[in-house]
């Protein structure tokens, strides 16, 4: 019966209707791959660099699980910054480029094998099969098999996160073709991007799941595939990672003149003062800064001046993540967009930037602030042919007008804007009383922000006391991350500070960020509960689109028709990395798309 399943399987794919098959070292959304399949290294990477030495880093929170693929509980990838540094606990993919675990420096929209040597796809892109390399290996010497693969599929799709399940939705099937090949059949043809996200699935040891529960959390380090290994742990407080010296990948065009340092060290702060004096003193070799004050004010100690602590600046052409206060439209005040753009125009961004930020940022005025796919001016042509059909639930003024958040002078909101604001209320049933705003029910209009990280509650308290002072009554509310989380999933927030990460690629992440059939899902990215289906007609161009220009022309329409209905209130954003590092370190150049920190090494002097 085996036989025949796999006879049938060969001959489906020898006469699929789209009968040209393409095999490659590696896979474009749109075809065009940098680098060919002689290619030896990346181009801003070191090949020869030296390996050896240990580092110490900083991670911002704290951890209570090393299982990173299940909602419960907080893994390190989870924590602030954690992606950047190039090491942490997720297993290896069957290609990288396109996804968290080692994104693209200097090229978009592509992927090459890891654990896969090639894939092959047809023209239609209903299918692709991934061919595993014979020598990849987990940590205990098994090799990885397509069976790895195939229960990595159904293990994530019914136990992992939610958001598995909108990354795996649009598979209908996977077989099994032998030991190293496995196909991907898809429930439809057409979508380029499909075969990138599958791309990216985490390959999971099957015979080591077999024996351990793979639905809790977990203080033992699961067993991997990749460069580290974890060799200790604190819990909450601290990891070691050591580098697996006899890595069955380390030859890879893809890794060579990565991951240098024989021993990582990470530890967790949860209070940013703290840490940055730990920096200040030598406790560890990276800062990155978030905070403008603390990068205008407080670089100025010792070790700088001498040298020993390089401050630096650096471009980047990543899309920036999208941060805002989402408003949480399940509850019955914020379903009403009036409401909604009162409470946007009521946030002064302005003084913000000009009082607590000495000026550092830029407005966010999109969904993807630094990044091609932000909506530009009024829509026209093919995008205005998109939204066109949608006049009837959309706002006019979208046809009309560029989305502008109109900025103030930084010494407070101007009359005509609050003038403005106040009208939407009314407009939206809201009447001013002597106990503040009340609705016919007399209901007062009320709200509070959830916060977890206790720094912005200085940056947020001008806001709040800009709605008391128009009768909402508004407050804060900073919570430990256990509870933040749990409140999260649940849904169980009026307005919450937070941030969407962006790609280079946007697909299916934004399905789970903007798509209705997420909004219920518990632990959805769905903060807003939007449930539109122009939104979701919108997300359907975004996913099928054929070339770059259609990709662009729906996500500058998704953009705006989410802006001019205002589930969020944009923040701020900049086009650059800021960083503080020990000077022991060298590196080839920092590349566009990433900042890299996996191809650094020490110098030789700093080796011991």
């Amino acid at each position: 019966m085996r036989v025949f399943f796999l006879l049938v399987s060969m001959l489906l794919l020898s006469h699929t209707a789209n009968a040209s098959v393409v095999t490659r070292h590696g896979y474009a959304q749109f075809d065009t791959l940098k680098y060919d399949a002689q290619f030896t290294h990346f181009d801003w990477v070191n090949p020869d660099a030296p390996k050896g030495g240990s580092v110490r880093l900083m991670a911002f929170g704290t951890f209570d699980t090393l299982n990173p693929y299940t909602l419960k509980g907080t893994s390190p990838i989870a924590t602030a910054d954690f992606a950047s540094y190039g090491i942490s606990e997720l297993n290896e993919p069957l290609m990288v480029g396109s996804g968290l675990y080692d994104p693209s420096g200097d090229e978009a929209a592509s992927a090459y094998g890891l654990i896969a040597e090639s894939v092959q796809y047809n023209a239609s892109r209903s299918w692709v099969v991934f061919n595993l390399r014979k020598e990849a290996r987990f940590h205990d010497g098994t090799p990885i098999t397509a069976k790895d693969v195939a229960f990595s599929y159904r293990t994530l799709l019914k136990q992992g996160h939610p958001q598995y399940r909108t990354y795996l939705q649009e598979v209908a099937r996977v077989d099994i073709l032998n030991s190293h090949r496995i196909r991907f059949v898809f429930k439809r043809s057409g979508n380029p991007l499909l075969i990138l996200r599958i791309g990216d699935l985490p390959v999971l040891p099957e015979h080591y799941w077999r024996e351990h529960d793979f639905s809790q959390t977990t203080f033992k380090p699961p067993l991997g595939s990749g460069p580290y290994k974890i060799t200790s742990v604190k819990p909450g407080r601290n990891l070691v990672f050591e580098r697996v010296k006899d890595w069955w990948g380390q030859d890879l065009p893809v890794n060579r003149g990565k991951y240098n340092f024989d021993t990582v060290i990470v530890d967790f702060y949860r209070d940013k003062h703290v840490a940055f004096e730990a920096f200040k003193v030598g406790s560890f070799d990276f800062y990155i800064e978030h905070q403008a004050k603390n990068w205008a004010n407080n670089y100025r100690f010792p070790d700088i001046a001498k040298g020993k602590i390089i401050r630096a600046e650096i471009a980047h052409q990543i899309p920036t993540q999208t941060q805002a206060l989402f408003i949480n439209t399940r509850r019955a005040p914020f379903q009403d967009r009036a409401t909604r753009e009162a409470l946007t125009l009521l946030f002064d961004f302005e003084w913000a930037n000009k009082t607590l930020f000495n000026n550092a940022y830029q407005r966010a005025n999109s969904y993807y602030p630094n990044s091609d796919f932000a909506a530009r001016d009024k829509p026209k042509g093919a995008e205005w042919l998109l939204l066109s059909k949608w006049r009837e639930q959309l706002p006019s003024e979208l046809f009309l007008q560029p989305f502008v958040l109109e900025p103030s002078d930084g010494r407070g909101i101007p009359r005509e804007r609050l003038r403005k604001a106040l009208g939407l209320l009314a407009q939206a049933g809201w009447k001013t009383t002597n106990n503040g705003l009340k609705n016919k029910q007399g209901q007062i209009l009320s709200l509070e922000i959830l916060l977890v990280n206790p720094s912005l509650e200085r940056i947020l308290q001008a806001y709040v006391n800009t709605l008391n002072e128009v009768g909402i009554a508004a407050r804060m509310r900073t919570v430990d991350r256990a509870q933040y989380k749990q409140r999260l999933d649940q849904f169980d927030f009026d307005l919450t500070l937070l941030t969407l990460p962006q790609t280079l690629s946007p697909g299916l992440e934004q399905w789970q960020y903007f798509h209705s059939s997420q909004a219920m899902v518990k632990g959805s990215k769905n903060y807003a509960g939007i449930n539109s289906p122009v939104i979701d007609d919108l997300l359907e161009h975004l996913l099928n689109a054929k070339t770059y220009r259609e990709q662009r022309t729906a996500a500058r329409a998704l953009d705006r028709a989410l802006l001019w209905q205002y589930y969020s209130i944009p923040n701020w954003y900049i086009s650059h990395h800021r960083i503080a590092y020990q000077n022991r370190f060298e590196f080839v150049r920092i590349p566009p798309y990433t900042l890299g920190l996996r191809a650094w090494w020490l110098k030789p002097s700093e080796i011991h």
